[in-house]
């Protein structure tokens, strides 16, 4: 008889067999090797084998590298003299997950680094405003597959 073995969403489906409760994965799933195990083997065990892998993609179907979508860039806040406020950057799809970069590129360039932004986050955190601090935020969400990104104008 042929098993059919599935491997889908990190779960190895086994038709409803005996074998059922013997077969497991041989290694974590993130390690990319399905290498499978099959416990406490019975003659009855021996036969060919398919296994079938099925990688989903929500963006495309096809498991490759997706570029980020447009983010959406927004201000958290009250942007007036001596506050604090938050600008935050999501993309709803990209894969890796994107990471995220600001910078200030009007009326002059100014870059942002760690702890005032986080890349995985998206959030760019300006404490103490003045009005020397208005100008366009532009965030960036870029990961192997490509760069997208958005603009907040801020007004103190």
């Amino acid at each position: 008889p042929v098993q059919i073995l599935t491997y889908l969403d990190g779960v190895v489906k086994v038709e409803e067999t005996e074998l059922k409760p013997r077969v497991g994965f041989l290694y974590p799933v993130l390690t990319h090797n399905i290498s499978l195990f099959i416990n406490a083997t019975r003659e009855r065990d021996s036969g060919q084998y398919m296994c079938t892998v099925n990688v989903v993609d929500d963006a495309t179907g096809t498991g490759k590298n997706v570029p980020p979508a447009a983010p959406a860039c927004q201000l958290h806040g009250t942007p007036t003299v001596g506050a604090n406020v938050t600008l935050s950057c999501t993309s709803a799809k990209g894969k890796p997950p994107p990471a995220y970069r600001w910078q200030r590129t009007a009326p002059t360039l100014q870059v942002f680094f760690p702890p005032a932004q986080d890349p995985a986050r998206g959030t760019l955190k300006l404490t103490n405003l003045s009005m020397e601090m208005s100008g366009l935020y532009v965030c960036v969400a870029e990961n192997r597959a490509g760069s997208a990104e958005c603009s907040v104008a801020l007004e103190v």
